[in-house]
């Protein structure tokens, strides 16, 4: 039989033991994580009965995830289950494997084991099924991120990934999260917001591949160990962090060589967890859902001798002009011809096109936390909420300068973290508002935001009032690894709280929503795209373009770009949104 073999494997001195795996390092231990031999989803189907596979279909990546009604037994007790997994590639027999892989087709139907929207969709419509058949869902996480490429983005495959989220925090039946190999970024996340998350004692847990850190802290990919040892990758560190429910152990040694004892131990694990939630009904899953969720994250308090020595209102909104009606060109603008643009812009026009050049696309600037304030809610209505005020990021990982860029960047931003919330007027209806400085780090998301929107929900649910969320930012925070990506599953058990209380759900998406950022609450209840943003969807255009080798189209991921592909539910200027806003109160209050 053929096998594949990693460099330590070669090594003599290693035998597979648990004291051999304990001596590599971080980022071995993320190779190991998904060694082609390591047992497939379509594998761990031998552990249930009665299996059937259902959704099948041909769509481009549809075969990334896969479903499958089946039984499970536990104490002679045998229990419904829907099996969702992620099928990183045709096979786990490297023989085999080396054969299939030598077809084109075959290369281009597993798209280098990253699902596509076709496959997000099967998730979600398995996840409807198993509510109609009341089977307990079992997903199954195996991949190295959601395909970035400009037709997963036409395919909406951001708001895929979020209504996957979605669909599980309202899920009526139990569900269940194991992590068989390595689970990775937003197509990993879209699958894990279940009751319990469990991982194979070697799989892996990450928010951005090794390589991708080094090359964003590094600027090469060279320290890729590095990067995978600061971020805490192995599941023994997700399982120390919170994020991991438990191990399920990998006795004899990794489960490419010890294939038969790896399933019987997650055959152990998994059908203890199906026993136990089996007997509970509606209100009580999600009861517990909720207990769940609110106890993911951790952040610190700060207090108000500290925030007033930096806190302070920051504006980048351009003013009209006094004395003349243009304002200076931006220095670097140029025509489609490579010409170089000096003449000054008119204000008027310029504000008409949300402060973006007309001529090269240039975004002369981004709006504050503060300046979405002025624009979204009645003047001086703000009251910053006194639940959210004093909780700050916290540097769980210690990650290299992450408390010195928080610091510098209270200062420029004048806030506490990226986002703000607090109680506010809209045209004189009441409403909670959470806003976001892109400015903060990027806006990314962290665990201090889950936790600021989670209260913020709670806040709106208490007082029967609108929520409204501005969104912005470029992803889940790294600097906080997986544990800022695990908080997205938290606000969309939040959102989905207010959405049952019959609460408006307002989502301001603004330029840039990508990553987790729109996976999260950019994906959520009524939206309101600004008029001329860019960069919304999932993977930014750099990436993708990186990844395909090819430029992306003209007004790629622009609202305009959006709406031409159906994702966007309505469109206004800045100085438009509150009307807008007004409109969708007044409009829920009358019906």
């Amino acid at each position: 039989m053929k096998h594949f073999y990693l460099p330590f494997e070669k090594n003599d001195q290693f035998k597979y033991s648990a004291n051999s795996i304990k001596q590599l390092t971080e980022y071995e231990k993320y190779q190991l994580s998904f060694h082609p031999e390591r047992p497939k989803y379509l594998d761990y189907l031998d552990v249930f009965e009665n299996v059937e596979e259902c959704l099948q279909n041909d769509h481009h990546g549809s075969c990334l995830i896969q479903a499958h009604r089946a039984d499970i037994c536990y104490n002679d007790s045998r229990h419904p289950v829907m099996l969702i997994g992620q099928q990183s590639g045709p096979t786990s027999d490297f023989g085999e494997l080396h054969h299939v892989m030598k077809d084109h087709h075959q290369v281009v139907k597993w798209n280098q084991g990253m699902p596509t929207p076709a496959a997000f969709q099967k998730a979600i419509d398995a996840i409807a099924l198993a509510e109609k058949e009341k089977r307990i869902v079992i997903t199954m996480i195996d991949t190295a991120g959601a395909d970035p490429t400009e037709a997963s983005e036409s395919g909406g495959i951001a708001w895929k990934i979020g209504r996957c989220m979605q669909a599980l925090a309202e899920s009526k039946v139990p569900t269940i999260s194991v992590i068989i190999n390595r689970g990775c970024s937003g197509g990993a996340i879209a699958l894990t917001g279940c009751d319990a998350v469990l991982a194979m004692e070697y799989s892996t847990y990450l928010v951005i591949a090794p390589e991708a850190c080094s090359s964003i802290l590094f600027r090469t990919r060279d320290k890729a160990n590095f990067a995978a040892e600061i971020s805490q990758i192995t599941a023994k560190e997700a399982l120390l962090n919170g994020i991991v429910d438990e191990l399920i152990p990998e006795h004899a040694g990794p489960a490419h060589r010890f294939r038969k004892e790896a399933l019987e131990s997650f055959r152990d694990v998994v059908s203890r967890w199906a026993g136990k939630l089996a007997s509970e009904h509606d209100t009580a899953v999600f009861n517990r859902r909720v207990d769940r969720w609110q106890r993911i994250g951790q952040w610190d308090l700060t207090n108000e001798e500290a925030i007033k020595a930096y806190e302070k209102q920051v504006h980048a909104f351009i003013p009209k002009p006094e004395k003349n009606l243009f304002i200076p060109r931006h220095k670097r603008c140029r025509s489609e011809l490579n010409k170089h643009i000096a003449d000054p812009v008119l204000y008027s026009k310029l504000l008409a096109d949300n402060f973006v050049c007309e001529t090269c696309g240039h975004r002369y600037v981004r709006l504050t936390a503060y300046d979405y304030l002025d624009k979204l809610i009645d003047q001086d209505s703000f009251q910053e909420h006194e639940q959210t005020r004093y909780i700050i990021d916290r540097d769980i990982l210690n990650f290299p300068d992450y408390s010195d860029k928080i610091a510098e960047d209270r200062k420029k931003n004048g806030m506490s973290s990226a986002m703000i919330t607090g109680d506010g007027k809209v045209g004189g209806h009441d409403v909670v508002i959470c806003v976001t400085s892109f400015g903060f780090l990027g806006g990314s998301f962290c665990m201090s935001t889950g936790e600021k929107i989670w209260q913020a929900a709670q806040l709106a649910i208490d007082r029967k009032c609108p929520l409204i969320i501005q969104a912005a930012g470029g992803g889940a925070r790294m600097h906080e690894g997986c544990s800022s990506m695990v908080s997205l599953p938290k606000i969309h058990v939040a959102l989905s709280r207010v959405e049952k209380a019959g609460l408006p759900l307002i989502t301001v998406v603004t330029d840039p929503t990508l990553g987790g950022v729109a996976i999260g609450f950019g994906a959520r209840g009524i939206r309101i795209f600004e008029h001329n943003a860019g960069n919304i969807g999932f993977s930014g255009k750099r990436v993708i373009e990186q990844y395909t080798g090819h430029h992306t189209s003209k007004d790629f991921q622009t609202t305009n770009w959006l709406q031409t592909k159906g994702f966007v539910d309505m469109i206004a200027r800045p100085l438009e949104m509150k009307d807008k806003i007004r409109e969708i109160i007044e409009s829920r209050k009358a019906n």
